[in-house]
């Protein structure tokens, strides 16, 4: 069993189609709008994709508080694509620092799991893996994607909000 500080969770109803939120969630270059990061490739199981951090389209202010982190690349490494109901990716939380060597620890593990829900589409984001970390990374990688899901799962609502 997973400890408190091992795992992140994030709700969010969509007011959208299945359909439409498995393609803002799935497609890289739809994810990449909302999220923040231009990526180099498509998402496709078994493989890694990298990209660059760009900033999101949707909501000036954040896209402000990105710049920080824009140009650094991040990477991917698609686990599971199940159309329309899960779509899942590792990665190596809050890896920025350029000095950092992160290829040589664990990833997380980072879920979008879909539920149809009344007047939508019910969007969960799961991060687990966090007591894999080295200790010296893991409380402030666990805070930062703690406060990171928030957003982005903010933004993802404000992307699909602006077809509506």
């Amino acid at each position: 069993m997973s400890s408190d500080t091992d795992r992140i969770e994030k709700t969010v109803l969509l007011r959208a189609p299945r359909e439409r939120v498995w393609r803002a969630i799935s497609d890289a270059g739809e994810f990449g709008k909302w999220f923040g990061v231009e990526f180099d490739g498509s998402f496709v199981t078994n493989t890694r994709v990298t990209g660059r951090r760009v900033g999101t389209i949707v909501d000036p202010e954040v896209a402000k508080r990105q710049r920080a982190n824009a140009g650094k690349t991040m990477e991917f490494f698609v686990d599971r694509i199940e159309p329309m109901e899960r779509f899942s990716f590792r990665w190596h939380p809050y890896a920025l620092d350029p000095a950092i060597d992160y290829s040589k620890e664990p990833t997380t593990l980072v879920v979008f799991q879909l539920e149809d829900a009344p007047g939508g589409t019910r969007l969960t984001v799961t991060e687990s893996g966090f007591d894999q970390i080295p200790l010296q990374r893991r409380a402030e990688a666990f805070a930062r994607n703690t406060e990171g899901w928030t957003v982005q799962t903010g933004l993802v609502e404000k992307y699909l909000a602006r077809e509506a």
